[in-house]
């Protein structure tokens, strides 16, 4: 009788360590979601694996939005060098002494 009480014991400590580091609720949630596919995956597991992020090897896909990711970001860091400067150079033009002196 003491052993299955150590044994209950060690499982109600698991269970709030699984539930204090939000293993819990995260395999909850990916397990809500397989059950909410209106098509279920043909490999549960690997379903459960993607949904937690340990698929390990990337897939195509994710290799290639990944790529497309870092394009998009140099190209934003283009564009807010490009707009840095054309506010800089229409700063210039609506502070010129020529326009003060137009406008009044």
């Amino acid at each position: 009788m003491a052993h299955y009480r150590a044994s209950d014991s060690k499982r109600e400590q698991f269970r709030r360590y699984l539930e204090k580091g939000g293993v819990m609720d995260s395999l909850t949630g990916v397990l809500v979601s397989l059950y909410e596919q209106p098509e279920k995956p043909s490999n549960a597991l690997d379903f459960l694996k993607q949904q937690l992020g340990a698929a390990g090897e990337e897939t195509e896909e994710t290799q290639v939005l990944r790529q497309d990711l870092a394009k998009l970001r140099d190209q934003c860091d283009v564009l807010v060098e490009e707009n840095k400067e054309l506010r800089a150079r229409l700063q210039r033009f609506e502070t010129t002494p020529e326009n003060s002196t137009a406008a009044e």
